[in-house]
């Protein structure tokens, strides 16, 4: 029998089809491909050169004076000789895509995979370039994509959060919590932060152990009270988004005091999925020293917990990698030592995703769940120091899965060197990357508006175009 949400989604995009509908009048132009959306977030700028874009050229010319026909504004000192990848690349699957040693476990999905090679950002500093991923502006004040996604299609789960975000544990990246805010959106469409592993994975859910005078009784009384007073608040304040949403937050705490512990339990897990994931026993140790490890154990966890989430609607989980700011370097930023940084970063995503990846294709949701993997920019074909790499803003590599991406392939090809588009005329921008998503979500990237100073903003600016050659 079918319920009405799941008529709704049928008939036309789900709930996103009455968002649209009241919204602009029409329903959505297209049935969707995916239900739901996880990004895995590289903070720091993940280098492609040395994981996923192959340059036989920079084998070949290692060490000589890096020479690249025009003037280079380097962001610290990064113009020395070229240099080769880190790692030994390799093929991997049926189409035989060349994956760097660290990221090797990727192999085993690489077919399900779409890469783009081609992708180019605006700018070099990693604030604004985080911006410009999470938000598709390069400056404060604009939702996130999972915000937009929140407010174009609504929940499929009144218990849990629409958006999640599982930070890195080590801290944020750069602009924190502005990176899921939903700025002028209804402020119930922000991400709600999620640590597992911790103690108190929702900050405030649950009262503290010290508070025993806390009765069921007395929660039950004192919620009805606050509903009550909450009701005739807003009545006199009902243009006040950020109070309604307040309201919704607190209704919504209630009901996952019972959901999300489930939720986030990974306990029952079998052991071949935890294993899977690249999960340690629960209260081992770790090395003061980086280790891909730790590192596969703390992104596999979240990657884990992202599916739990997903397989009980949740609608967008953002999953987030190297936000270590200290020294040396437990993040993606590596100006001193690549290998150092990204070979044990790399290597327990890589774990990570392709554990994610399988395990939802083995439960038959990879079909309509899209994976975005992606970085705010890439590294430079010259070294910098001796072993490390400058920022590139000029071409860097994101890839995508599931969800109606055509698996297998690579779109877009950088020069010769990694440095720029092959095709200057024609790079991949991130808009063209939120424009394919929202497509593959049953919504139109040109249509899905909210009027603020007196401009239909939206997600993509006023660019963007369907990256077709990956749709299938």
């Amino acid at each position: 029998m079918t319920n009405r949400r799941d008529f709704l989604w049928q008939s036309g995009g789900g709930l996103g089809g009455i968002a649209l509908a009241s919204m602009m009048g029409k329903e959505a132009q297209f049935p969707p491909k995916a239900k739901r959306v996880v990004q895995l977030f590289m903070s720091g700028a993940a280098s492609h050169l040395d994981l996923f874009d192959f340059k036989p050229e920079l084998i070949k010319r290692h060490g000589e004076k890096s020479d690249f026909g025009e003037h280079v504004e380097a962001f610290q000192n990064g113009l020395g000789p070229w240099k080769k990848p880190v790692w030994e690349f390799s093929p991997h699957g049926q189409s035989g895509k060349m994956l760097g040693e660290t990221v090797a476990p990727l192999g085993e999905v690489v077919d399900d995979i779409a890469f783009i090679h081609n992708l180019t950002g605006k700018t070099g500093v990693h604030s604004q370039a985080t911006y410009l991923q999470a938000t598709g502006f390069d400056r404060p004040g604009f939702p996130g994509m999972g915000s937009w996604v929140s407010y174009g299609l609504g929940s499929m789960n009144d218990n849990l959060p629409t958006f999640v975000v599982l930070p890195d544990h080590r801290g944020f990246a750069s602009n924190g919590p502005k990176n899921w805010s939903s700025a002028f959106l209804p402020a119930v469409n922000q991400g709600t932060i999620i640590r597992p592993g911790t103690k108190e994975p929702i900050t405030h859910l649950t009262p503290p152990e010290s508070a025993a005078y806390l009765t069921p009784q007395a929660e039950t009384d004192a919620g009805r009270l606050l509903a009550k007073l909450n009701g005739e608040h807003f009545a006199q304040r009902a243009s006040d988004s950020r109070l309604d949403a307040r309201i919704k937050s607190y209704e919504l705490a209630a009901r996952m005091q019972l959901a999300a512990p489930e939720a986030l339990d990974i306990s029952g897990e079998p052991d071949y999925i935890r294993k899977m994931y690249g999960l340690e026993p629960d209260g081992r140790s770790w090395p003061k020293e980086i280790n891909w490890k730790e590192e596969a154990d703390y992104f596999g966890r979240k990657c884990l917990t992202a599916r739990r989430l997903l397989e009980r609607g949740v609608r967008f989980v953002q999953v987030w990698s190297g936000n270590d700011n200290g020294f040396p370097r437990r993040n993606w930023d590596s100006h001193e030592d690549i290998e150092r940084d990204h070979g044990p970063l790399s290597r327990g995503m890589a774990i990570g995703a392709a554990a994610l990846i399988k395990d939802l294709k083995k439960r038959r949701m990879l079909d309509d769940t899209l994976i975005l993997w992606t970085t705010e920019f890439g590294r430079m074909p010259s070294t910098q120091g001796s072993k490390g790499r400058d920022h590139n803003p000029h071409v860097f590599t994101n890839w995508l899965a599931g969800g109606g991406i055509k698996g297998g392939i690579s779109h877009g090809e950088s020069d010769q060197w990694g440095y720029k588009p092959a095709d200057r005329k024609n790079p991949t921008q991130v808009y063209d990357i939120h424009a394919t998503i929202l497509h593959q979500l049953g919504l139109d990237h040109e249509r899905l508006t909210f009027r603020k100073d007196s401009i239909d903003r939206r997600l993509t600016d006023v660019h963007g175009h369907l990256i077709e050659e990956i749709l299938a």
